[in-house]
């Protein structure tokens, strides 16, 4: 079987006979052996590989190939950044949609500050805590992850502690970790009531392992110490479970590339804007007004604001935007919009910015599928694309984020 090219979700893609087969960890041009999945007529597992790419390289990682995280450690690195930029590249140009699509900006930085650790019975009986397998929903024990930021040392040695006091049986753990400054944050998701004894149990192992906050499905369990990270000027106290940029460096990337496309505005909606890294940082030089429906990160937001040096103000307000997007009489007071939305895209909002007179939209996406549909909606309602910026934060993956800059 001819591996043919990349595709997007980082398999190798065979053409025979025009259907299209696809191969994990394969790369353009190998020859290799392969066997259907079980109920995955299109899908392959590979057995081995006839004929190597001169681009294929040894991956870095133990657990590469049976671990469902990175899908790609296997291909040069340039290689590897001129696919990531041509996804953007081609979903664009699917759409019909003709714009500047600049160099891919790595933003791996130190690695993941936030990771997903699961607990689960396996078939023997045994709890294995780790990252699940690919295409599968069994556990994977890891010790170590290389990917990681140095600052989540210790979250694996963390969530087995964990896992011990509260023994998963029916349902799976899902132990979210995120490293602040005042050490790892937890939230569990998945156990059931605890009781008094498991509460004195799990603050023995609080202690022992630093953590500076556990909470289970967002609710206070114990906390040593409010857990808090930087954001320009300002110190945010995180909500439980709170989302955060997969990386420092990549969160830093996606605000410079917005505060330089946003200019020399004086008022800025900041839409989507979580507990505030745009916002946070547009606020050293412009009025700022945020919205987002989590009311926790709003918040957290405001808090942040009002004790931050410096600042021009900023007014947080816990708006759903997809159900209830600001229209344009709201709209038309700004001299910018950033619009950061969930994978799923903002197309409401969006039919709202298209009708606008606002003279530049700056988009910060993580889907490019759902970015075209949002970028056709704004370019027909008279805004020009000019320009888009990919980065590369989830380095190994086939996630690509990017900037667009939007100005009528």
């Amino acid at each position: 079987m001819l591996i043919d090219h990349v595709g997007q979700r980082g398999d190798g893609v065979s053409l025979a006979d025009s259907v299209a087969r696809y191969v994990s960890y394969t790369l353009p041009g190998e020859i290799v052996d392969a066997n259907p999945l079980p109920s995955h007529s299109d899908r392959m597992q590979l057995l081995r590989i006839e004929r190597a790419s001169p681009e294929r390289i040894d991956p870095f990682c133990v657990h590469f190939g049976r671990c469902g995280g990175c899908a790609i450690q296997h291909w040069l690195p340039d290689a590897y950044r001129a696919w990531k930029r041509e996804l953007v590249v081609e979903t664009l140009a699917r759409a019909g949609i003709a714009c500047r699509v600049d160099d891919l900006i790595d933003a791996h930085g130190a690695g993941r500050r936030r990771l997903v650790v699961h607990a689960r019975h396996d078939a023997s009986g045994a709890v294995p805590v780790g990252f699940t397998a690919p295409n599968s929903h069994a556990v994977l024990p890891i010790d170590a992850c290389p990917i990681l930021d140095p600052a989540l040392d210790g979250a694996f040695d963390a969530a087995r502690a964990l896992t011990d006091v509260l023994k998963p049986v029916n349902k799976p753990l899902d132990i979210q970790i995120t490293a602040t400054n005042d050490g790892l944050d937890v939230d569990v998701r998945g156990s059931g009531p605890l009781p008094t004894a498991a509460i004195t149990t799990l603050s023995r192992v609080a202690e022992r392992h630093k953590l500076a906050r556990l909470t289970r499905h967002g609710e206070l369990v114990l906390m040593r110490t409010p857990p808090q990270i930087d954001i320009g000027a300002a110190k945010v106290p995180l909500p439980p479970g709170s989302f955060l940029q997969a990386t420092v460096a990549g969160e830093e990337t996606l605000a410079a590339l917005v505060m330089t496309h946003c200019g020399k505005a004086k008022r800025i909606a900041d839409l989507f804007c979580g507990v505030g890294p745009f916002a946070l940082r547009l606020a050293a030089k412009a009025r700022v007004n945020a919205f987002d429906s989590d009311a926790g990160a709003i918040g957290a937001l405001q808090k942040a604001a009002s004790t931050a040096h410096g600042l021009k103000p900023v007014k947080a307000e816990a708006r759903d935007l997809f159900r209830r997007p600001l229209m344009p009489q709201e709209l038309n007071e700004f001299d910018a919009a950033v619009f950061d939305p969930p994978r799923q895209g903002a197309e409401a909002q969006t039919r709202q910015l298209a009708a606008t007179k606002i003279p530049v939209i700056v988009a910060v996406s993580c889907n490019v599928t759902t970015f075209a549909r949002d970028a056709r909606i704004l370019i027909d309602g008279g805004y020009k694309l000019e320009s888009v910026t990919p980065v590369d934060q989830f380095r190994h993956t086939p996630h690509v984020e990017l900037v667009a800059r939007f100005k009528r």
